[in-house]
Formats: structure tokens, C-alpha cells, sequence
């Protein structure tokens, strides 16, 4: 599941308006694809909204098989953009793929249906693999997601951010200054507030069981093993303990994982443990055995557009206290004062920083934890954003 639509458009099914999600059939952020079992689309509902899943390819890494799976999709959109327009008869369109290129059939749609075009910014591209994945400009992909995006700002009647710091960026780009809105990632609460919660394995739960009776603390990563989670440098890190008694935990999946097991194994960095992607539903429970939760970033002039990652309200909402290595136009750890904020790539201040959070007394720790909790709740939640959005929809 890509989780912000879906928690979005559930809270706007429960306000009675009609939400429809369509979406490519393949993407790397779903553990599991809908069946289409060769059908060129799938309609399905899912809480109240209404899906539909084209069929495209299969993809792995960023190289052309994934431009195979977004052409796929952009044109998919463009053949039934009619369709769409004259059946669901939407009067908000909303483009919201990680790439600008959907705004071309989305702006169609909109168009056909008299509807108003919602521009959503996951992230900036084509900054980012310009920035992260070292593209030249003039490479002709990089230029066609130019057009699109600089179409995209121009053409759009409102531009939804999730980051926080672009307006300058987006204004040099073609975008009014008034068609700019803020609208961060959040949690659903609801995920937070059941008791039935299901418990992790027994044989995970056993292993760290052990190492907190035995007052070994956990230094926890869980999300994303990519490129731009920079955990290299946790290994880094790690390899500063290897006379204490630290353990230092990464759970997840991704296309890095194996390499960094690869690299623990052959550098015999042995107080580090890799557990596979855990159910999202049990993250809390898994949450409770870090003593120090750690997210990291790589050193990059591509945040200082800001940053919104969704492990890291996982962590405040968890009440963890939060390592958080980076440097961002934005810091919602020192904002909430949930921890402590140490420059990226630089496993000797990582380790000052743990070090430091390790000697903070119970008390202290529980009011940090207890802050970014707060923090969470007052601004990062789907009920709360969701209102947010509809408002936003509604004044365009």
C-alpha cells in the first residue's frame, strides 16, 4: 500500500465524498501487487474508496525498466482519460505520483470534466536523481521530467507540498505564489490506539527479550534499506561499540539490505542484527524494545528543501527517544524536542550522540518520548491533515 492516499481518501469517504485511487499495478513501495491475473485493469474498493489498478511492468533498481513501468502508466492515463473524466466525473483531480509526468493526462482529465488540477509534491524531481542519483541535467529523461514539473506548476490551480521549504524553489520554476500549500506526511492514530495490536513473533520478541534482560540497549533503524537512507554510516557507527555492550538492530527491506548484510558479515561487524520488513501493524510493538531510535541522511543539498519522512513519526509516536543524523531545512526533532539532531555522514558524532542519549535518566527520556508523541498528535495527523487538504480543495 502507498499509505498517504489511502489514509487521506479514507477520511474523506468518511465526510461522504466519492474517492477514486488509480494506480499503477507495480511499484516498489507495495510489499504485495494486486492480482490482475492479465487483465489490463482492476477495479476493487478498499474502505469506501474506489480503486483502479492498470497493468503495468515489473521494474527493479531506477534504470529503464522502471521508465518502462511510468510510461505504462502516463499512457494508460491518457487512453482512458475520457473514460474517467465522463464516468467518475470528479470535480478535483489530484497528481500525485513520486514523478511530475502524470500531470499531463491529469491536467486532461481535469480538463474534460471541468474539474480543478491539484499538483501533489512527494518529492522534488527531478531534483532528486539529479541531486542523489547524479544525472546530468541534460540527460533527455531528466529533461522531459523538467517539462513536466515546470508544466505542472504552471498548469495546476493549487500545489500541495509535503515538503516544507520550497517555495522559492517552486516559484524559480514557473509556480504563483499563491497556489502553494504545506501539507505534511502523517499516522493514522487509530493504528496506535488499539489494544488488539498484534504481537511480533515469538521468536523476535524471545531475541530481544534478551538482549533488554541482559541491559544491552537497542540502537533501532526500521524502514527502508535504499540508497538514501544513508545506513552505511550506522554500520559505521556500529563498528565504534564493538567493545561494549550496544546492539545495533535495522529491520526492513530494500534494495541495499543484502549488501549491508553482505558487508556486516565480511567486516564482522557482530553487534549488529538485520530482522526482514515486519507488518506495518507491528511496528509499535516492535518500537518498544528501542532504547534509542536512529534515522540517518546523507549529506545533501537536496534537504535543504525539507524533509517528511513517515519512520520518523512512527518513532514519536512510539513516545522513542530519536537519534537524527542530518542536515535539512527543516528538523521536526529539535522542533518537538524529542531527542537529538547530529551531523550526517559522521559516525564520531553518532556515537557522541548516543552516547549522550544513553546517559539521560528515565525521566528524562519518558518526557522526550512524551513530547514527540505531543508533537505528533497536535500536527501530524491523517484526520487533522485530511481536513487540512479538503479545505485547501475546496477554496481552489
Amino acid at each position: 500500500m502507498e499509505y498517504r492516499p489511502y489514509y487521506l481518501a479514507r477520511e474523506w469517504v468518511r465526510e461522504d465524498h466519492q474517492v477514486k485511487i488509480i494506480a499503477s499495478s507495480e511499484s516498489h513501495v507495495r510489499s504485495i501487487s494486486p492480482a490482475l491475473n492479465n487483465q489490463e485493469y482492476l477495479d476493487e474498493t478498499i474502505d469506501g474508496i474506489q480503486y483502479t489498478w492498470f497493468k503495468t511492468p515489473t521494474y527493479t533498481g531506477n534504470g529503464i525498466s522502471r521508465v518502462r513501468n511510468m510510461t505504462a502508466f502516463v499512457l494508460h492515463l491518457f487512453r482512458e482519460s475520457r473514460t474517467i473524466a465522463n464516468t467518475f466525473k470528479p470535480d478535483i483531480v489530484i497528481a500525485s505520483s513520486t514523478y511530475p509526468m502524470d500531470i499531463w493526462p491529469a491536467h486532461r482529465i481535469a480538463k474534460i470534466a471541468n474539474a480543478k488540477l491539484i499538483f501533489e509534491v512527494h518529492d522534488l524531481w527531478p531534483l532528486s536523481p539529479i541531486e542523489l542519483g547524479g544525472m546530468s541535467k541534460w540527460h533527455p529523461f531528466i529533461m522531459l521530467v523538467q517539462q513536466a514539473e515546470d508544466y505542472a506548476y504552471r498548469h495546476a490551480d493549487v500545489v500541495v507540498s509535503m515538503l516544507p521549504k520550497v517555495r522559492n524553489y517552486m516559484e524559480s520554476r514557473g509556480m504563483a505564489s499563491h497556489k502553494l500549500h504545506i501539507i505534511p506526511n502523517g499516522i493514522s492514530p487509530i493504528e496506535w490506539q488499539n489494544n488488539d495490536l498484534p504481537e511480533l513473533e515469538v521468536s523476535i520478541s524471545a531475541q530481544l527479550s534478551q538482549f533488554k534482560n541482559q541491559g544491552i540497549p537497542i540502537v533501532g533503524y526500521a524502514g527502508t534499506h535504499g540508497v538514501s537512507n544513508a545506513l552505511n554510516t550506522m554500520l559505521d557507527t556500529a563498528q565504534l561499540f564493538q567493545d561494549e555492550k550496544i546492539l545495533f538492530l535495522l529491520v526492513g527491506q530494500g534494495p541495499k539490505k543484502e549488501e549491508l548484510q553482505q558487508r556486516a558479515a565480511h567486516e564482522k561487524i557482530k553487534n549488529t542484527i538485520f530482522l526482514d520488513h515486519l507488518n506495518k501493524s507491528q511496528i509499535p510493538k516492535l518500537l518498544q524494545y528501542f532504547d534509542i531510535a536512529y534515522i540517518g541522511w546523507h549529506k545533501q543539498p537536496l534537504y535543504r528543501f525539507g524533509i517528511a519522512p513517515n519512520k520518523l513519526m512512527d518513532y514519536m509516536m512510539a513516545e522513542r527517544v530519536v537519534l537524527h543524523s542530518v542536515h535539512a531545512g527543516n528538523d521536526p526533532v529539535t522542533e518537538a524536542g524529542c531527542g537529538l539532531t547530529v551531523p550526517p555522514e559522521n559516525p564520531q558524532k553518532i556515537a557522541q550522540g548516543i552516547r549522550h542519549l544513553l546517559a539521560l535518566s528515565k525521566t528524562e527520556t519518558a518526557l522526550m518520548g512524551q513530547r514527540g508523541k505531543d508533537y505528533i498528535l497536535k500536527n501530524h495527523t491523517y484526520p487533522i491533515l485530511a481536513k487540512r487538504f479538503l479545505k485547501v480543495m475546496q477554496d481552489a
